[in-house]
């Protein structure tokens, strides 16, 4: 509607001025639909669209305040943003559908507003202002399909699905320039990343000490060295002063610089986009809710949390954030040590095909290097802390697009996601040394191998029920008796109690005083949450990397890999200290110049190792399920390395069985394949509590019978983690959710974004954001744009070819890989037998001819036809 709005330039006495506001309320309410009671949002020079009044509240504010400036366009009303004059009878490579009017309003609703002064826009203003004249211009004239702004987001898109570089894009766009000087485009790169930037959010930058002492923040941003150790802020750059240089003001350098990207706006605005908001609430409207655990909201822990905190729990649409952090190398070699460290957050109100996917990864925090922070992170993660601190307290005031209402939006932290060497930053117990295990605490099992030089996890048989035979089995194991009861996991008040009284210094050059607390380093700083030491499970254990180190210790043990093995001389000499595995001794011999090492019942001839190799080497699997492994296998040197983690996760679930049953004694095998069952079980995506329950007992006695057969060097603390997995399903739900396979590679795409080396950190933040805004965007382009959220899987089962023609008698389709597209070629016998046995068992058009044979059955019909004859054959 384009009514005049010449009445909103008139003074507020006069009665065009009174008519014309009637005249706006007539439209708002009518155009949104709202009943005469309800409340809209209050476009006055006071509330500035931000506040929500009744119509008789709106015209006392419009009359007393008047209209607030540059509003000409009451999108927030109803109206367009601005005429798209786009006739659906031109054609269609001419017709763009991308609903920029509604990506504007959703990315500046209630951001329009003036300065308290009533002193015009404010910058968020007038970047909207911009954008909206930016979208009104024609692409060139006379052009009905694209805008300026929708075809330079169109090219923006293209610019990050294909990883154009910068000088590449602008090359693109001199180019068409030059061919079409009338096309109403950006020149360069810059100008195309200013206009398209708007769209997105921005990010802070704050100043850190570089000793990791503190933040310039809150009354420090002024200081120009650390109150804690005293060092300069900047980095001193000693120069000789000149009659040029010293006119100049010097530019001074941070010497860390962390940047901090606002979770409030980015949160707000997936209820505030219509295509994310009815997301927000999957997991209260459309979970599967039968009992089995198939998403964090069937954990106890979730569980738990909502029956503490009921009035949280009632809205639906507050938000559950889990947090991963973990340090990278953003130079893609290994002769720097450089160490950045990402703060992502994930939201467990989306759908599983939603929440791990990284269009939807929230970067949080980007915490400098070239050092890792170690203990330290804490004072980096004190923006975020104060912002989930709001969110819990008091909330935020979120319009929610599918409701056409604002609501109050808390949000919660439900734990973090890391490796176990980040376990220990994030949650302040050490995960080194005698009480590593964080689950099982102060009751830790361990022991100190003098020969080996490492500490073992080791006394399983307490995890056993307290009848089991094997609790008083000496000989096979430590030759004690085990009557233990397994540890008990330490409640998060309990922890805040002991460290309650700790005192917190930072800073790398700080003594820490020795807090004599266990194996406290510290108390974390998510004890400034309020609810977070009433949460049953606040830190998880990282599958991915047990499950990496467990198969590291199998394949190096059986195929006796030097430097990996666990078995070798010292380990024999720690089992006579021992005492235990008397046939596994070291002997010397009679002489007594030669140590002679019995054969263990797992090592393997060479034969049996190059049996082993040629297994994994010549196993043929589905694309895209793992890495080729046959090139991480050398049979000649009879070792296998240079496997991924997500290899030595597909080994594990599938592969090793085949070769551990086939050449281990059977003791040995079963102890082996039932590990490996193990974590193929409980990497399933739904499971029940029941089977959780078994896994429980199962791997008490997977580990036990590891004790009987492996020497201790065997049992470092992964291999003694996965007693706690089972009990972090019960707690967390499916373990997809909680592992790092999903973060990791989301780490591999931020160090992508580095294009300039001397600042890593600033490349992967403008990279970041330039990502998060052209997803934003993308979800407003019409379907036939090729974006992250349509593109063709890579293994597409939607046959797209027209060489390809798929048969009438085959419901689905399919396309074929690799080049011959279409190629004809002839069964064997055998295989055409088995092709016809499975068109008569799964086509439904055969179902008619098969009823009539087994209706001439059932008649005596003594003929056998030619359907049963087939049948036959195949079986």
């Amino acid at each position: 509607m384009d009514m005049s709005k010449d009445w909103m330039d008139t003074p507020r006495h006069e009665k065009e001025y009174q008519v014309g506001v009637e005249r706006f309320l007539h439209f708002a309410f009518s155009s949104k639909g709202v009943p005469q009671g309800e409340e809209i949002q209050c476009p006055c020079a006071k509330c500035c669209n931000i506040f929500w009044l009744k119509r008789d509240d709106i015209y006392d504010h419009l009359i007393c305040h008047g209209v607030v400036k540059g509003y000409k366009r009451w999108f927030n009303h109803g109206e367009s943003l601005f005429p798209m004059d786009i006739d659906s009878d031109i054609g269609g490579e001419y017709n763009c559908n991308d609903n920029i009017d509604e990506l504007l309003r959703d990315r500046f609703r209630d951001n329009t507003q003036v300065d308290g002064q009533d002193m015009g826009p404010n910058e968020c203003a007038k970047e909207f202002y911009k954008l909206v004249d930016e979208a009104s211009q024609e692409l060139y004239p006379g052009c009905k399909g694209f805008t300026r702004l929708s075809f330079t987001i169109r090219l923006y898109l293209l610019k990050c699905l294909h990883g154009w570089s910068n000088a590449s894009f602008t090359s693109l766009l001199e180019l068409l320039k030059e061919a079409m000087p009338y096309l109403n485009i950006p020149t360069s790169f810059d100008k195309t990343k200013n206009m398209v930037k708007n769209l997105g959010l921005d990010y802070q930058k704050i100043d850190a000490c570089r000793n990791d002492c503190m933040l310039y923040r809150n009354g420090y941003e002024n200081d120009s060295s650390c109150h804690v150790c005293g060092t300069s802020r900047y980095i001193e750059h000693h120069e000789e002063e000149d009659d040029v240089t010293s006119s100049r003001k010097p530019h001074k350098v941070a010497a860390k610089t962390l940047r901090h990207f606002p979770l409030i706006p980015r949160l707000q605005r997936l209820f505030m986009c219509t295509r994310t908001v009815e997301a927000m609430s999957w997991h209260h409207n459309e979970r599967v809710k039968d009992g089995s655990l198939r998403h964090p909201a069937d954990g106890e822990s979730w569980k738990a949390f909502d029956n503490r905190h009921e009035d949280f729990a009632k809205e639906p649409r507050n938000v559950r954030l889990g947090l991963a952090s973990d340090g990278f190398n953003p130079f893609r070699t290994l002769s720097s040590t450089h160490s950045t460290w990402p703060v992502v957050l994930m939201v467990y109100n989306l759908p599983p095909w939603m929440s791990m996917k990284p269009d939807y990864f929230m970067l949080s925090l980007l915490i400098p290097g070239p050092q890792s922070p170690g203990n330290d992170i804490d004072v980096y993660l004190q923006p975020l802390i104060e912002e989930l601190k709001e969110l819990w307290e008091s909330g935020v005031e979120t319009y929610d697009s599918k409701e056409n209402k604002t609501f109050n939006m808390r949000a919660c932290l439900l734990w973090t996601i890391n490796d176990f060497p980040a376990y220990a930053m994030l949650s302040g117990w050490s995960t080194k040394g005698k009480l590593a295990c964080p689950c099982c605490n102060d009751e830790t099992s361990s022991i100190y191998l003098k020969h080996s030089h490492k500490t073992v996890y080791m006394d399983h048989r307490r995890f056993l029920p307290m009848n089991h035979p094997w609790r008083h089995n000496k000989r096979s194991f430590n030759g004690k008796t085990e009557l233990r009861s397994p540890p008990q996991l330490l409640e998060g008040s309990a922890v805040f109690d002991i460290l309650r009284e700790v005192d917190n210094s930072f800073g790398k050059k700080q003594k820490r005083s020795k807090n004599g607390i266990s194996n406290w380093k510290k108390r974390s700083i998510f004890f400034e949450l309020p609810y977070w030491k009433s949460n049953m499970f606040r830190h998880n254990l990282d599958v991915m990397h047990i499950e990496k180190n467990i198969v590291d210790s199998i394949i190096g043990t059986l195929l006796d890999i030097p430097g990996k093995t666990k078995d070798h001389a010292a380990a024999r000499y720690d089992l006579k200290d021992m005492g235990i595995k008397k046939n596994l001794q070291p002997r010397d011999t009679k002489d007594g110049k030669k140590t002679k090492l019995a054969k263990a019942c797992f090592s393997m001839t060479p034969a049996e190792k190059t049996i082993f190799c040629s297994v994994l080497k010549a196993a043929k699997l589905p694309d895209g399920s793992a890495s080729n492994i046959a090139r991480c296998v050398h049979e000649t040197e009879k070792k296998i390395s240079g496997y991924k983690t997500h290899d030595a996760h597909f080994m594990l679930h599938y592969l090793l069985q085949v070769p551990i049953k086939s050449i281990l004694p059977d003791h040995v095998a079963i102890a082996l394949v039932r590990l490996c069952s193990f974590f193929r079980r409980i990497c399933q995506k739904v499971i029940s509590l029941d089977e959780v329950v078994n896994l429980e007992a199962e791997i008490a006695e997977t580990l036990c019978q590891l004790e009987r057969i492996f020497p201790p060097s065997f049992f470092d603390i992964m291999v003694h983690l996965p007693i706690h997995l089972a009990n972090e399903v019960r707690l967390g739900g499916p373990v997809q959710y909680r592992w790092m396979y999903p973060v990791e590679r989301y780490m591999c795409t931020l160090k992508s974004y580095v294009r300039n080396r001397s600042r890593p950190e600033g490349s992967i933040a403008e990279g970041y954001l330039a990502n998060e805004c052209i997803n934003f965007c993308s979800r407003y382009l019409h379907e036939d744009v090729h974006t992250r959220f349509n593109r063709i899987p890579r293994n597409n089962d939607e046959c797209v070819s027209d060489e390809v023609r798929t048969p009438s008698l085959f419901p689905s389709k399919g396309c074929p890989l690799g080049g011959r597209m279409g190629d004809l070629f002839i069964l064997d016998e055998k295989s055409e037998i088995q092709g016809h046995a499975y068109i008569l068992n799964n086509c439904d058009k055969i179902e008619v001819y098969m009823r009539e044979h087994e209706e001439a059955v059932n008649d005596n019909n003594p003929r056998r036809t030619k359907w049963e004859k087939a049948k036959d054959r195949s079986q």
